[in-house]
């Protein structure tokens, strides 16, 4: 045989080299290395399960759409069903195509509203974030960590499920949007149904992703991903919206990144003792940072048909419901979860103050990223995880370190310049239109 075929290395021999490199490394950072005692321990399996599951209703609604699309359903079709196909697949809109045709309304900026105004609204927009997802946080960690129904002789029980977690926030929001949606007058609606699952499914999958990845990877890793999120949110809105970003936007940017990771590993390192970073945690992290930085630029991208955050809440959750009940149905973990939820009250209480906090945080989400945008809303997140340091701070009396203050120092300078920069660049804007006027004199 000649030797250069010897060297030749065929596509299903490196997904295997692949696998098996990915496979030992699927087991918690600070656990010691020990044989798979299951092959649902792995998380690739895990993933590729739920893909498969999601794959179920995806594949089948996603023929449908074609279908009716191929088959000139606006023309011919008739019937009782046709109101709600034709609002699931074509909306309002003359043509299919979200990215390639000019959309149905451009989404109503904040420039009409005076300055005051708007940076009322900017607050507002932040603190109703940061006391919604700062609670739900509190409450994430008591039913991810703790027991229940624990006594002196029995250890209890805990709740692992985190999909099921993810299902009772979005029934609960998609319940109170629903109701909203027929209480109050709203928009008339424009975007197909179908797109809202594009933002449902990057959500699941982003979530998933953030849970897994605590297991593989440290804690600086964590910060310096989560702190960081603002670039790749900012490159996906170019290739998703199409934007273009203003290189003090990138500046900005990267120094509130800088200043965030600063104070973050300065202030919490010693809390947590994991300091190993496996490769499968570098991936699923980046898994979570595409799926996240998707997930709101499609948003923000679809807040440019006119819609209210509410029917952007509804018709996202709707979506996320039917993905997430179907796959814990098909794996069998939906009835173990209510078997869970009536074997102990406590978590059924917990469950829902969980659900209550991500409606109220979804409401806050898509109403600022309909106002500001997803690099705004990205910013106000970021900043939500050195705020509570800081609170924690003040309230215990821990100690802020010279480098901890420094990287506060540096995120409060780079939102003064953003603000700067923004107020100059609007006031460009408006005096660039009255000069060839004056040309003309």
């Amino acid at each position: 045989m000649p030797p250069f075929r010897q060297s030749r290395v065929r596509p299903r021999h490196l997904l295997l080299v692949i696998l098996l490199f990915l496979v030992p490394t699927a087991r918690s950072a600070d656990e010691e290395p020990s044989h798979q005692e299951n092959w649902h321990d792995i998380w690739l399996v895990r993933f590729i399960i739920n893909i498969l599951g999601y794959a179920t209703i995806i594949i089948p609604g996603y023929l449908l759409i074609k279908y009716f699309k191929r088959s000139n359903y606006l023309e011919t079709g008739r019937g009782f069903c046709f109101p709600v196909i034709k609002s699931c697949v074509f909306g309002s809109e003359s043509k299919s195509g979200l990215l390639d045709e000019p959309l149905a309304a451009p989404r109503n900026e904040p420039e009409s509203t005076s300055s005051t105004k708007q940076a009322l609204k900017l607050v507002f927009c932040a603190a109703g974030l940061q006391a919604s997802y700062l609670t739900w946080g509190v409450l994430q960690e008591r039913v991810m960590t703790r027991s229940y129904g624990a006594t002196g002789e029995e250890e209890g029980e805990r709740f692992t499920d985190s999909q099921f977690l993810v299902f009772m926030n979005r029934i609960l929001a998609l319940t109170v949007a629903g109701l909203w949606c027929a209480l109050f007058k709203q928009p008339r609606h424009g975007a197909p149904m179908y797109k809202y699952s594009f933002a449902s499914l990057s959500n699941i999958l982003s979530s998933w992703c953030q849970y897994e990845a605590l297991k593989f990877i440290s804690f600086p890793t964590q910060v310096l991903a989560k702190a960081s999120k603002v670039i790749p949110v900012m490159l996906m809105g170019k290739i998703v919206s199409r934007k273009s970003y203003e290189y003090w936007e990138y500046f900005t940017a990267m120094l509130i990144s800088i200043g965030v990771s600063m104070f973050l590993l300065s202030s919490t390192t010693n809390k947590h003792p994991s300091t190993v970073t496996t490769f499968s945690g570098v991936v699923i992290l980046g898994g979570y940072i595409m799926f996240d930085s998707f997930t709101s630029n499609w948003q923000d991208n679809l807040f440019k048909y006119k819609m209210s955050s509410v029917q952007m809440m509804f018709g996202v959750n709707l979506f996320s419901c039917l993905l997430t009940v179907g796959s814990l149905l098909e794996q069998g973990a939906f009835f173990e979860s209510l078997a869970f939820m009536t074997r102990h009250s406590e978590f059924a209480v917990h469950a829902v103050l969980l659900s209550v906090c991500s409606a109220c945080g979804q409401l806050f989400i898509f109403y600022t990223i309909g106002q500001f945008g997803a690099a705004v809303f990205t910013i106000i997140m970021t900043l939500r995880q050195a705020i509570a340091i800081l609170l924690s701070c003040f309230l215990y009396g821990h100690p802020v370190t010279v480098v901890g203050g420094l990287g506060v120092a540096i995120v409060f300078l780079a939102l003064f310049l953003r603000v700067y920069a923004r107020s100059r660049t609007k006031r460009s804007k408006k005096v660039a239109p009255s000069q060839p006027m004056v040309e003309k004199v």
